[in-house]
């Protein structure tokens, strides 16, 4: 592999270097990599001056807006407008990124009609971004709600509580036992709805006792696509869903975390551990455990995207297709230690990792 870094500081050397091992027809392709990246350092260059100037003119028509002097910001603002095309071209993600920001716009004008807002916070990619932006544009008037349950692995509560902590946000942990909930260990179809509902009522409470007007929890666009019976608690119970409501996508909360520089932009997708288990098999305080040591071993060996789905004694390991080898080069450490964790059997699902998964029985 070529340190990029070093090519360019060094392309002769570089050059020598391949010469010597795979002889000349090798050096074309070095010619191509410096003068690629030579272009592409042009237009980071040339998209950093623009931004830069753009944000100048911000503060400029912020200054002139101040002052009364509308026709003259508006004459600026097609100046601005003529940056943010060239920046598109430039960086195809610019373009992305200032769609999203006008969701984003509207997702700070919704929350400002709220004025209060208790965040339903599991510290995942949607509820991160939706807690951040809440916070940013309400202040104080936010507070954020994290359940804590054996269903909820400690990983992602610390990580939760970290956040709330590093932006001095309000933060309430409360128990939340799903085990406890009649029926719900049973695993029925409506198990998310029955969690859901005992859920919000809790969050309620809390809010309530902190004179906070609204409740507001995380799901996005992509979520009216699947069987979600949660969604039919946040609405009997009012709760509101921000991110629907300002149309954002998972792709573009993504995209407007980055902006933000939210470490969890990248973070990979989390549903509660529940969600694991065949629906009809009882869920048990044992199994969720050795779901959440399964998972947490296939994390620690460095896969990005996972989930263990459980059917009996038996672990069905589901990750993106590119992943796949990275399992068999793998399979004998994690066939050893899933079996100390109580699996039977261990297999890999060759569909490759995809959401709800365990819904595909639904119509069967």
């Amino acid at each position: 592999m070529i340190d990029i870094k070093f090519l360019r500081e060094n392309p002769e050397v570089v050059k020598q270097n391949i010469k010597n091992k795979f002889q000349d027809h090798k050096l074309q392709l070095v010619d191509e990599v410096i003068e690629l990246d030579a272009k592409a350092r042009a237009a980071q260059q040339e998209a950093d001056e623009l931004r830069s100037k753009k944000n100048k003119i911000a503060k400029q028509i912020g200054a002139l807006m101040a002052q009364g002097k509308k026709e003259e910001a508006e004459a600026v603002k097609a100046e601005v407008a003529g940056i943010s095309a060239r920046l598109a071209e430039l960086e195809p993600e610019e373009k992305e990124l200032q769609e999203a920001l006008k969701k984003e716009e509207d997702l700070k004008a919704y929350f400002r009609q709220l004025k209060s807002v208790a965040v339903a916070f599991s510290g995942g990619v949607d509820s991160t971004y939706l807690l951040k932006t809440a916070h940013d544009t309400l202040g104080d008037q936010v507070i954020a709600v994290t359940a804590k349950s054996c269903s909820f692995p400690e990983r992602e509560l610390k990580e939760a509580i970290h956040f709330c902590e590093k932006e001095g946000i309000r933060h309430f942990v409360c128990e939340s036992e799903e085990l406890d909930i009649e029926g719900f260990s049973h695993n029925p179809k409506n198990r998310c709805y029955i969690c859901k509902h005992e859920l919000f009522e809790k969050i309620i409470n809390i809010a309530k006792e902190q004179k906070i007007a609204y409740i507001a929890e995380g799901s996005n666009m992509d979520d009216n696509g699947d069987y979600r019976p949660g969604l039919q608690a946040v609405a009997e119970l009012g709760v509101t869903s921000p991110l629907r409501h300002s149309k954002l996508a998972k792709e573009e909360i993504r995209i407007l975390s980055r902006n933000l520089g939210l470490p969890t932009w990248d973070k990979q997708s989390f549903a509660c551990l529940s969600s694991r288990f065949v629906y009809g098999e009882e869920i048990t305080r044992d199994k969720l455990s050795m779901v959440d040591k399964a998972e947490q071993l296939l994390l620690d060996l460095g896969f990005h995207q996972v989930r263990v789905r459980i059917h009996g004694m038996m672990a069905r390991i589901e990750v993106e297709p590119g992943e796949f080898s990275k399992v068999l080069e793998n399979r004998e450490k994690i066939t050893k230690e899933f079996k100390t964790y109580g699996f039977t059997y261990v297999t890999m699902d060759l569909t490759g990792y995809r959401t709800g998964s365990m819904n595909e029985t639904l119509g069967e």
